[in-house]
């Protein structure tokens, strides 16, 4: 396999230069640079998305309906309306986009808190995230049939949102956190339940795709076990630590063993008619959490030869969307962010003078202008969820290392 000596001997330290310039140079609507988000300042957001953003998710995660639930019956007495059966999460279309919906408003006000709607989505977080609805989302849960609910998609969605609040050093969002300690581990022990048990990866664009979910799961044990070395009171304390150990020890092993001598995943096959998530660039987001820069760069040209290194973008066009009415058609522009956030992730992952991160950098742009340019809320069932995805893009929630 060929690989260039000029970026393959590059220094870590380099890397680390790259990735804060890769966040101030890569974002149109960006968040700000790593060092700002260190000392805690609001990225520097177009005030007009802030708020759009926001009130695309304060119009869902309290609205029922129409409601699309996945909800298994044993009989007439599982009979009953989302508000009764999952009390915290029944808005927002379905569970798990309620609890995306969820994390958008924790990320967003805790990024602004003096914006004109923090106080707005402070009170609807305060009448979700209560612990007598969180024991009833863990009782629904432990019903009969329900050992897959959500899994992987919801409930990695459902530990993104209890990291941002273990990271949030606020009182409140300490009260929010310990609600949602019981469904966290709740969550986290289906994980560790559920991975050993899974001979394949699943490849698929939509929910079910492991390699999305698990970069997720491993950014939340990293947020968890980051608290606990430090010292700090947010990351969901002791009783936490310990299954976040387990769980992000079983990721890295589950994301080697699944993905290491992957090679030639072929991006002309994507994608599918209905994807909101790329097979190839999810992996690959996923693999850069897990190898070193350099293991990286060197595993990407044999799992991705066909990446340009000229600095063009046409190796990846921008899918296109025939009908945003159409709640699964519109699933593409949810594809445009997440490949966005995706390319973006992978350039993170790079050394400074890989050939290949100014052609990656070009396509995640053209994926980030064509998929900001689609939240506009026009339509509920299509777009309810688009927000939160474009909230992770634009706040570099993924890029962390």
């Amino acid at each position: 396999m060929r690989v260039r000596t000029a970026w393959l001997a590059a220094a870590i330290s380099r890397a680390a230069f790259s990735f804060a310039v890769l966040v101030c140079a890569a974002l149109s609507l960006s968040a700000g640079s790593t060092t700002a988000k260190a000392a805690g300042t609001a990225p520097a957001l177009d005030p007009a998305a802030v708020e759009r953003f926001a009130r695309l998710a304060l119009d869902c995660v309290g609205r029922e309906y129409p409601n699309k639930i996945a909800h298994v019956m044993q009989s007439d007495a599982d009979l009953a309306p989302p508000r009764e059966l999952t009390p915290a999460f029944c808005g927002c279309y379905d569970w798990h986009s309620s609890v995306h919906g969820h994390w958008l408003l924790v990320r967003i006000v805790r990024s602004f808190p003096d914006a004109p709607f923090a106080a707005q989505a402070r009170a609807a977080l305060d009448k979700s995230l209560t612990p007598e609805k969180i024991a009833r989302e863990v009782a629904y849960l432990h019903g009969s049939g329900r050992a897959s609910f959500e899994r992987p998609y919801g409930l990695a969605w459902l530990l993104q949102l209890c990291a941002e609040l273990h990271e949030w050093d606020d009182p409140v969002a300490r009260r929010w956190a310990a609600a949602l300690e019981p469904l966290e581990a709740e969550a986290a022990a289906r994980f560790i339940v559920w991975l050993p048990k899974l001979r394949y990866p699943i490849r698929i664009g939509e929910h079910d795709q492991t390699a999305f979910s698990l970069g997720l799961v491993l950014d939340w044990t990293r947020t968890v076990l980051g608290a606990r070395a430090a010292g700090t009171t947010g990351g969901a304390g002791a009783a936490g630590a310990a299954p976040a150990e387990s769980l992000a020890t079983l990721v890295v092993a589950k994301a080697r063993a699944f993905h290491l001598h992957d090679c030639g995943c072929n991006l002309s096959f994507e994608p599918s008619g209905q994807d909101f998530l790329s097979p190839c660039l999810g992996e690959a987001d996923l693999m850069r959490r897990v190898l070193a820069p350099n293991e990286f760069a060197v595993w990407l040209h044999g799992f991705l030869p066909g990446i340009a290194e000229d600095g063009s973008v046409g190796w990846l066009p921008v899918a296109e969307v025939t009908d945003r009415a159409d709640p699964k058609l519109a699933h593409l522009d949810g594809l445009n962010l997440s490949r966005a956030w995706m390319l973006e992730g992978i350039a993170s992952g790079l050394p400074a003078g890989d050939p290949r991160l100014a052609a990656i950098r070009a396509a995640a742009q053209a994926h980030r202008r064509t998929g900001l340019e689609a939240v506009t809320g026009e339509h509920y069932e299509g777009g309810h969820w688009l927000g939160s995805f474009a909230v992770y893009l634009v706040t570099g929630r993924g890029l962390g290392r």
